[in-house]
């Protein structure tokens, strides 16, 4: 088994507000060792009237198929 910071699930959904925060956790993962995992999402959240993002990130050892 891989070992993951935190022992975390070698698969991590990352949301939030589509804003700098969101982008430094993003940035953040892919310094601690994940890779990207397909295309972002973008939608708009009404109830908050924002958009949200969305980016799956894979443990860099992990063996998965697209």
């Amino acid at each position: 088994m891989y070992k993951t910071p935190e022992d975390r699930p070698v698969y991590r959904l990352l949301t939030g507000k589509d804003d700098r925060a969101f982008c430094e956790r993003v940035s953040e993962a892919l310094a601690q060792g994940w890779r990207l995992y397909g295309s972002p999402s973008l939608s708009w959240d009404v109830e908050h009237n924002c958009m949200k993002a969305a980016q799956a990130v894979v443990w860099y050892e992990a063996d998965v198929v697209k």
